[in-house]
């Protein structure tokens, strides 16, 4: 398995584009468009959020009734969300206008958005932006880029990968993009994520594929602890491959998962790290725990702690923030067999041990919560799971993001 360039183009039969729509921002792009060139089996998850925004809604019922996909449009700085009728209808004319510019079947479009909620936004400047999606779509790298660029809002950077792996005799391609910044809390997802792939896989297991890797891709990042009204990720298989179709869990299935989990964990650490006001990307590793799930609970609970989060923008080895937080998991564990260690891209230092704190020095703890990337580890000492989570340091800049957000 190896990274490739290329993003959502990199697998075969893929197209995709970037326009400006003057939909809240000037002077850059901000309609996205993913398209296979064969028709594409689909699956997706969404926001666990009573609140759904109507692309959601729009998508589930697209999915629900099993059919095969040509498109995805994808808007920032309106998140359709709030709007009521209007905001339904407004899905149905952008799926006609681009079965409409893409000689497609309108049920064959699924939709995104992300932006302010309950924003109203014209029609005509949707279809107009369809219809320049329509004129400089490519398989080139560069539109691809310009793909992810479009959908980001309050992110400082787009976020793209891709891997090819071979399977089946034949090269497979998974690429992805992504983009997510602030009320990012998933349950799956608090994002927008699109990954398509060239491999010939059942639709069956595209969708055991994708639940199942959520739980441990996107659903263990946090950056603030608000899940969306938008949460989507999409993803499409369109076959181009070649390789003979996965139709059993076999060796070729797990294959296929590992490049997919590589895609969407690279994603998921690339959002957490651009978190809202982030200095530094802050992951937590829960290992030798009781179970998995007391795993998940306890790494998650690390990341999800705003004093902890405060503190490692200070840059203060306070420790006892990290073991009230995962006091609070709902986990069980003996504190006292608990080890936690700090680590760094070159240094590991044992912080606590014993039921008390160990001898280490405060300015090289320091040191490394001053690092870009910080990683906690959770040494259990109650069994053999173990688990990662994702997160960021809790800013000034957050606040005075998400103080004016709308204006």
């Amino acid at each position: 398995m190896k990274f490739v360039e290329g993003g959502v183009n990199a697998a075969k039969g893929f197209e995709a584009a970037g326009a400006e729509a003057g939909i809240k921002y000037q002077n850059r792009k901000d309609m996205a468009l993913v398209y296979s060139t064969v028709p594409a089996k689909a699956a997706g998850t969404f926001t666990m959020n009573v609140v759904k925004a109507a692309p959601v809604v729009w998508d589930q019922q697209i999915l629900t009734k099993g059919n095969l996909v040509r498109a995805i449009i994808v808007n920032s700085g309106f998140a359709n969300a709030g709007t009521g009728k209007p905001g339904m209808d407004l899905c149905r004319t952008t799926a006609e206008a681009a079965a409409e510019a893409f000689n497609i079947p309108a049920d064959t479009v699924l939709l995104a958005s992300t932006g302010e909620i309950g924003k109203q936004i014209s029609p005509d400047k949707v279809k107009a932006g369809v219809k320049e999606l329509a004129l400089v779509k490519s398989s080139s790298a560069a539109a691809a880029r310009d793909a992810a660029a479009a959908i980001m809002t309050t992110d400082t950077v787009d976020k793209q990968v891709a891997v090819a792996v071979e399977i089946g005799g034949k090269k497979v391609t998974v690429g992805g993009m992504s983009k997510g910044s602030g009320m990012i809390h998933p349950n799956m997802c608090t994002l927008l994520a699109f990954v398509t792939t060239d491999i010939n896989i059942s639709g069956e297991l595209l969708k055991k594929a994708v639940s199942a890797d959520v739980t441990d891709t996107y659903n263990m990042i946090s950056v603030d602890g608000d899940t969306s009204t938008n949460d989507t990720l999409l993803v499409l298989a369109n076959g181009m491959a070649g390789n003979p179709e996965i139709t059993e869990e076999n060796e070729d299935y797990r294959t296929f998962l590992a490049a997919l989990n590589l895609v969407n964990t690279t994603l998921a650490k690339k959002m957490a790290g651009d978190g809202e006001g982030a200095t530094a990307l802050f992951e937590t590793k829960a290992v030798n725990a009781a179970t998995k799930e007391d795993a998940r609970k306890l790494a998650k609970s690390v990341i999800c702690s705003s004093l902890t989060k405060a503190a490692l923008f200070g840059h203060d080895a306070n420790w006892g923030r990290i073991l009230c937080a995962i006091g609070n998991s709902g986990a069980g564990f003996e504190p006292e067999q608990v080890d936690l260690y700090f680590q760094g891209a070159e240094k590991r230092i044992h912080i606590f041990g014993n039921g008390v704190a160990c001898d280490y020095s405060e300015e090289e703890a320091g040191q490394i919560l001053a690092e870009p990337a910080v990683t906690v580890i959770l040494d259990m000492h109650m069994g053999s799971a173990s688990a990662t989570a994702w997160g960021c340091d809790l800013s000034y800049d957050y606040v005075k993001i998400n103080a004016d957000y709308r204006s």
